[in-house]
């Protein structure tokens, strides 16, 4: 059996790989066994490998590790901003239609998609279009703006599987078959390893309060956000008194850590020599800092979930910005604050991301007070709701087993 699953940035491919896993637990009990790893206790070779599971799709590193032939890599398709999708069209229209054609050699039992609306509408039509059932995971934010498009998930996607409370009613109102899982990220443990450890392996000095910089996951979008940020970091620094601060910047699956590293150093100011370490994981590196600087995206519902105090930034081109704004239908930015319904995390957009700005509000929330201990309940009551929908599961395992009984 072929199941297709095509994701797109850092987060939706890491979504991927958990409900690959999921997919092959879940299958286990019911006589499914992927193949893909030992034989279960109890089960003989051959019962296993004739009912396998493979998966094939668009992903990354994290997905092909997990099992899944990459057809696509999620880099290529790593594009923000409507000006910058319309220039990269043709290079997504290539490897949408080289994901097709892989589709109709293997003919698939389920189509999977995870967000990247603008790359995965089409395979969820052409899925449809040869009869083959189409879930969504990880729905496209119709929700934020251009709410009309909503209708195509009605025409080509037979279940959603939301990963945000308010999302479950908004897409069912609208004729979509909805069900909130939970979001997957909201049970993720504290890492394991400790502040001494982790300062050990990144060369950093754990005697310093720790600043995570998060600008972004995609080239174009780390473009416009990084300088602010250094510049940030940079008043930062010669504003602290005792000794300054320690820089960790992730590296992003979807980024290249050359690329980050020439523009730093172009852009870096002298303050920050030696003082911006880029590190692998966020996850690590967001929960043993003090505060950080997180563009918008998946990386704020990882910094409130790690219950680490954050000023969310963003900015796009202006011609992207002018064009999407009279659309947005929220009344917040960052995901954090339209999850608890109120500002929970400053939002720092466009004209407001500017150094003075980003200096203020994290000059509020890097002082041990109220301000801070405020922010850090609120995140922690996002957290909580981000829960419910999985019914103490994970939400990748819930999602697995809606999927198997979708495919029988």
């Amino acid at each position: 059996m072929q199941i297709l699953i095509s994701a797109g940035e850092a987060s939706g491919e890491m979504y991927g790989a958990q409900l690959i896993e999921a997919l092959r637990r879940a299958a286990i009990p019911a006589g499914v066994v992927t193949g893909l790893g030992p034989v279960p206790a109890g089960q003989s070779p051959a019962t296993t490998q004739s009912s396998e599971i493979d998966f094939f799709g668009a992903g990354g590193e994290r997905m092909r590790a997990a099992g899944c032939e990459i057809v696509v890599d999620a880099k290529d398709l790593a594009v923000v901003g409507i000006t910058e999708v319309i220039s990269h069209l043709p290079k997504i229209l290539g490897l949408y239609r080289k994901l097709i054609r892989s589709a109709d050699k293997k003919r698939p039992a389920l189509a999977v998609v995870i967000d990247a609306p603008s790359f995965n509408w089409r395979v969820a039509r052409q899925m449809r279009k040869r009869g083959i059932p189409v879930v969504y995971y990880v729905c496209p934010q119709f929700w934020a703006w251009r709410q009309g498009r909503v209708k195509l998930l009605r025409k080509y996607v037979d279940k959603a599987l939301v990963i945000f409370p308010f999302e479950e009613n908004f897409y069912r109102d609208r004729g979509v078959d909805a069900t909130f899982v939970g979001h997957p990220l909201a049970d993720l443990p504290a890492p394991a390893i400790t502040r001494e450890e982790y300062a050990a392996e990144n060369r950093l000095d754990a005697a310093k309060p720790w600043i995570t910089l998060m600008p972004g996951s995609r080239r174009k979008e780390v473009g416009m956000n990084l300088p602010t940020i250094l510049e940030a970091a940079d008043r930062l620094e010669k504003d602290h008194m005792g000794g300054g601060y320690e820089f960790l910047l992730p590296v992003a699956r979807t980024l290249d850590a050359a690329f980050l590293t020439e523009l730093i150093e172009t852009r870096q100011a002298a303050s920050l020599q030696g003082k911006i370490h880029l590190v692998a994981e966020a996850l690590p590196a967001l929960f043993h800092s003090h505060a950080g600087i997180v563009a918008s995206g998946t990386a704020t519902v990882e910094a409130a979930i790690m219950g680490t105090p954050f000023v969310m930034v963003y900015r796009v081109s202006r011609l992207t910005y002018a064009l999407g704004k009279p659309h947005v239908k929220v009344p917040y930015f960052a995901m954090v604050n339209l999850i608890a319904e109120e500002e929970v995390v400053p939002e720092l957009v466009q004209q407001k991301f500017t150094v003075e700005n980003v200096v203020a509000e994290m000059n509020k929330i890097i002082p041990e007070g109220e301000p801070r201990a405020r922010m850090m309940r609120r995140l922690a009551a996002v957290k909580a709701r981000l829960k419910q929908g999985s019914g103490g599961a994970h939400p990748s395992e819930k999602a697995a087993e809606i999927i198997l009984k979708m495919i029988g």
